[in-house]
């Protein structure tokens, strides 16, 4: 029987398991360097209280996912008799020995969730998308939006050309003083650098679909009342969708049962093994070397496929051959963001006056953008929000703090306890808590959260190339192909890398191509 060997549990590399045990007669190892299943998309869990790190809308374009993911686990029976299941190119099925099983457990169900995203600025709340409403105009204050409406139309007339960088990428979408009231600060606390020093690669894979013209749009929808049924909502924008799927204990449960499901169903998914080597004769990789975090125990693994999530950087780094000096030159200096997450667990909000709607102690957001610039945090996530199983006391608010930073950087060599105190104080500072409504905090770190657009990024299709070259090897996933894709993007990619292997396909470019596709793009042109 040939084998695989899959680096990383997460999205890409548990999709590869699942897809090759379903599909070919290759058995999967997967290999996960931590303790815990699904990458980023993991849950943590905190006394009962969940958290969904970076937060995981489950939708997509693809119906290829979205049927995945309902296949392993199915539609919440109330929502069944809300929203249409629309199995167009159904492709994908439980485990034979697995079948049905997700069914028969009331927990492993698909919650449908409704979709509220916010920005906090000067202290109020603005829809995002932004809508172009009297009452936003009002916040804003009439003078600075006449300024955006003036300097939206020169851009529309006289647009910048070439995009040179994701600055330039943002002024050619919203015009220069829309762009530096609502998107510089916030994207510059997110990356650490400026966004005329970032590649214009990430607005177009991340915000393609965003445009004023689509927000008017959508809202005119809205007010007349036109209702999307079909839970994929196919002819609506990523950023404008209304409702989204969500496993009821959070994105890492979906993957724990994959997880499972591949354990049993022939494959491997094995823990705490860090692989040190990857060794190569004649284009192709032939095993790796593996370490056992907990024992120290050192492993050769053979295999005829190799699947790689981990980051490039590091993939470069274990080979174990003559690597060309340019390719290491690129691959050393591809950089990343890294991730803090300061759980608080609440009584109630405390809104200032200009914050306070309706209910001064109420919420409903997913996220909420923290555009303010006096203080460090970058985004919140209401848990309670995404589901209300993500909070062990239904009476409590259970809220994550989103820091972005480096790996050695203030933030992240910061003592817990220091930042639990500056999450508090932050939360304070902006008018929505008081600290002693807070009843506990925690803190989780992730590292490479983010592939960065800037370093040597500019010359990344010299380490692709170098890589492709590799005729049994496979970059999977947003590490793995240092590609911003989200969870649905990440599983396409292991999906398709297993269709190569099934039609015998050398090529990997269309690997490559999933996210710049029209069927993966975040905007759907009519």
């Amino acid at each position: 029987m040939k084998k695989a060997i899959i680096i990383g549990a997460g999205p890409a590399g548990l999709t590869a398991a699942f897809e090759l045990l379903k599909r070919t007669d290759i058995q999967p190892t997967v290999l996960e360097k931590s303790g815990d299943i699904g990458g980023i998309s993991k849950t943590v869990n905190y006394k009962g209280n969940r958290i969904d790190i970076g937060g995981h809308r489950f939708f997509s374009k693809s119906d290829r996912v979205m049927n995945w993911w309902l296949d392993i686990m199915p539609l919440e029976e109330s929502a069944k008799k809300e929203f249409t299941i629309n199995y167009r190119n159904r492709s994908t099925q439980i485990l034979p020995n697995e079948q049905n099983v997700a069914n028969k457990d009331a927990n492993k169900i698909m919650l449908v969730r409704s979709r509220l995203s916010r920005i906090y600025f000067l202290r109020q709340f603005f829809n995002y998308p932004l809508k172009l409403s009297l009452e936003t105009l009002r916040k804003l204050g009439y003078s600075r939006s006449l300024k955006i409406l003036a300097s939206y139309i020169k851009i529309r007339l006289r647009p910048i050309k070439p995009e040179k960088n994701l600055e330039d990428f943002f002024i050619n979408k919203f015009g220069d003083t829309l762009y530096r009231t609502f998107f510089k600060d916030y994207t510059e606390k997110v990356w650490g650098i400026a966004c005329n020093e970032i590649s214009a690669d990430w607005g177009a894979q991340r915000i393609k679909g965003v445009s004023i013209s689509k927000a008017i749009s959508h809202a005119v929808k809205q007010s007349l009342g036109k209702k999307e049924n079909d839970i994929h909502q196919k002819d609506a924008e990523t950023s404008l969708i209304e409702k989204f799927l969500y496993p009821k204990y959070g994105p890492g449960q979906l993957w724990e049962e994959v997880a499972a499901q591949v354990n049993s169903g022939g494959g491997q998914v094995l823990m705490h093994k860090n692989v040190s080597k990857i060794n190569v004769s004649n284009n192709k990789i032939v095993s790796v070397e593996i370490t056992d975090a907990v024992t120290g125990e050192a492993q050769l693994l053979e295999g005829d496929y190799f699947f790689s999530s981990m980051p490039v950087k590091e993939l470069v780094a274990k080979l174990n051959t003559s690597i060309p000096n340019d390719v290491k030159e690129v691959a050393e200096g591809l950089m990343y963001r890294d991730f803090i997450t300061v759980g608080v667990l609440l009584s109630k909000f405390s809104l200032n006056k200009s914050a306070a709607t309706t209910s001064n102690t109420e919420l409903k957001d997913n996220w909420i953008y923290i555009q303010e610039s006096d203080v460090k945090v970058g985004r919140l996530q209401i848990f309670n929000n995404w589901s209300p199983f993500m909070v062990n006391n239904k009476d409590h608010i259970w809220v994550g703090m989103e820091y972005f930073c480096k790996e050695g950087d203030e933030l992240w060599t910061m003592p817990d306890e220091a930042l639990k105190k500056l999450g508090m104080s932050e939360l304070e500072k902006i008018g929505l808590i008081k600290q002693t409504d807070v009843l506990d905090t925690t803190i989780v770190r992730m590292e490479k959260a983010y592939p960065a657009y800037f370093g040597t990024y500019d010359r990344f299709d010299t380490v692709k190339d170098y890589l492709n070259q590799f005729d049994n090897l496979f970059l999977i996933g947003r590490n793995g192909m240092h590609k911003y894709n989200n969870s649905d993007h990440s599983m396409l990619t292991a999906m398709t890398a297993v269709d190569n292997i099934c039609n015998d396909q050398v090529s990997k470019e269309n690997i490559w191509e999933v996210n710049t596709e029209q069927e993966y793009h975040e905007t759907k042109e009519k």
